[in-house]
């Protein structure tokens, strides 16, 4: 990088911009928020360590190419990298960004370990610190069947490894954005760092509120689920709760490794629709009574959604649910949903039952209010006032720093 950088004197829209995401392979959370970055720097350059994003999903590229690291061409990538997790810190640096002013990572694992200079800005918008290597890390190993043996002690030794460079990586980010309060406090608590938070962006608009009429105020109307099958989503918890509740239904949408345990849980009064397309999993939304949400999220982009259709939300309370949901007492008519104290069959029963007796019901208006502050409108403008600013801060910075010219003789 040469000495004099366009952070100096240029505005934004001439600057050279990189963004850098983990690996590309599908379009979910994480790729809308890099969708986004790209809409507000259409100039941008892509970087990751693998891009194996299939033609049908990867319109939102607008046809970039994306460079790549070496793990792209090891043996059985294509199905398998994330077995490749070892090579990841070495792939991220060996990213050469040395031409770009801005670099802009969209983080989970391994993406704001790309080595930048001192005349570069580094922001980086973390969906998490690493969960498997840092508290969640017990969690991951049971999960995995790596509590003991010689493999546990390996990926013991790993994960101490990733941590290590984790935290030393933090200190060439410049500024950190988090995607919720959550999310800011797990960065405090691992790289001892401030966050602003951003919250991510949800597409509301393809979630309209639905249409008034007896279906808002049914006693009679079916709760729903939602969501990937995966063990911390807690869907056959949900599943377990209702069919101890023979009087109520409820609809559940997705598949997923658990979808043979969630169908044993399953009583009569539950309904497994398997994975549904967008329109479909819309008009279950609208029509019902509240969506139940039993995960611990860093954010949790599906209550958002639920709630631009006019959806109250069960949720379990604490992560990302405790900002996208307005479930306490206190809310008023502001309240949007209840929220539940343990990921328990008897707590999500319990908190059913208080959703059922509040004296004011929640209204989808409500709903759809506090769903629209997460919108893609709201994403952009809050995004591109952060970079404005940080690089406002960057030239003051370097103008205050600045040799005086030499006095003429």
């Amino acid at each position: 990088m040469r000495a004099s950088s366009p952070l100096n004197s240029s505005p934004a829209t001439s600057l050279r911009v990189a963004i850098v995401h983990e690996w590309f392979e599908t379009h979910a959370g994480s790729e809308k928020v890099v969708e986004q970055l790209l809409a507000l720097h259409p100039q941008a350059d892509l970087f990751a360590a693998v891009d194996f994003m299939p033609e049908s999903v990867r319109g939102f590229l607008g046809g970039r190419a994306v460079t790549t690291s070496f793990v792209q061409r090891l043996p059985g990538a294509k199905k398998r990298f994330r077995s490749y997790l070892p090579l990841m810190p070495l792939a991220m640096e060996q990213l050469d960004l040395s031409a770009y002013d801005l670099v802009l990572s969209s983080s989970h694992a391994v993406a704001k370990g790309v080595i930048t200079g001192p005349h570069q800005l580094h922001i980086s918008y973390v969906h998490s610190p690493m969960r498997y290597a840092w508290d969640l890390q017990h969690q991951y190993l049971n999960e995995a069947g790596l509590t003991r043996g010689l493999k546990s002690a390996v990926a013991r030794l790993l994960l101490h490894y990733l941590r290590l460079w984790d935290l030393r990586t933090a200190h060439g980010v410049d500024h950190f954005v988090a995607n919720s309060r959550f999310i800011a406090r797990r960065i405090q608590k691992v790289y001892r760092r401030e966050a602003e938070v951003v919250y991510p962006p949800v597409d509301v608009a393809r979630f309209p509120l639905r249409q008034a009429n007896a279906a808002d105020a049914a006693a009679d109307a079916p709760y729903l689920t939602a969501g990937r099958m995966v063990p911390y989503k807690r869907v056959p918890l949900v599943v377990e709760a209702f069919t101890r509740m023979p009087d109520k239904r409820l609809v559940v949408v997705g598949d997923g490794p658990e979808f043979d345990k969630v169908r044993a849980k399953a009583g009569p009064n539950v309904q497994l629709l398997g994975y549904q397309g967008h329109a479909e999993l819309v008009r279950q939304m609208q029509q019902a009574r509240a969506f139940v949400f039993a995960a611990e999220e860093d954010f949790g982009i599906t209550p958002v959604e639920a709630q631009a259709c006019g959806a109250p939300v069960i949720a379990y309370g604490r992560g990302g649910s405790l900002e996208t949901v307005r479930g306490r007492d206190d809310d008023g008519a502001d309240r949007t949903g209840v929220f539940f104290g343990e990921q328990t069959v008897e707590s999500i029963i319990e908190a059913v039952q208080r959703f059922e007796a509040l004296p004011d019901p929640i209204t989808p208006g409500a709903c759809r209010r506090h769903a629209e502050g997460f919108s893609i409108e709201l994403f952009r403008k809050r995004m591109a006032a952060v970079v404005e600013r940080e690089i406002a801060a960057r030239r003051s910075s370097d103008a205050a720093v600045s040799p005086p010219p030499p006095r003429r003789p």
